[in-house]
């Protein structure tokens, strides 16, 4: 049983997590966006629509990537999770993180994105909550991400470190 099944409230955003069934769990009721009021809910597993996916990142402009590898990806994640809202019974996907790791002592998040209609509503640090405590109910200790420029401020309100002991990451690309 992991972690976010494990309970039944929260006080993050004096929201109530109750759990709906097996995979997801209300975390917001009645989220007011814009006059509009959405249940926001929370789904961790792999079985995502990869083009909802892909248009969850074209609503704040990532460059495309190709449909297969992001499969692939999620398939190799150790964690997923997307934040939804209902609509008509399908789900309206407005948020995804994933994360990988060695499952014992590191993880690394990435792919953080929430829908540009949806941001400044407190969800992005809704979902990296949970995803810190997903993977902290697996005792690892050292989460780390990339960060555009433009979000590092967000990712510092949240308790991450600028490269603490001045070991500067390396990365190899081919030319």
């Amino acid at each position: 049983m992991t972690f976010w099944k494990s309970f039944f409230y929260n006080n993050i955003n004096n929201s109530c997590t109750k759990i709906i069934d097996k995979e997801n769990i209300l975390l917001i009721k009645n989220l007011d966006n814009k006059g509009d009021l959405f249940d926001i809910y929370l789904n961790i597993n792999h079985d995502i629509n990869l083009y909802d996916l892909e248009k969850l990142c074209d609503s704040v402009g990532w460059v495309r990537r190709p449909i297969k590898k992001v499969k692939i990806a999620i398939q190799n994640s150790f964690l997923t999770a997307c934040l939804f809202y209902n609509n008509n019974n399908k789900k309206e996907l407005i948020g995804f993180a994933r994360a990988t790791s060695d499952e014992s002592f590191n993880a690394t998040i990435w792919d953080v994105v929430i829908h540009i209609k949806f941001q400044d509503k407190g969800l992005g640090k809704l979902l990296m909550s949970q995803m810190i405590k997903e993977l902290r109910y697996y005792d690892i200790n050292t989460i780390t991400l990339f960060a555009d420029p433009q979000v590092i401020k967000f990712y510092k309100h949240l308790g991450f470190i600028m490269d603490p002991d001045a070991v500067k990451g390396m990365f190899w690309y081919p030319i």
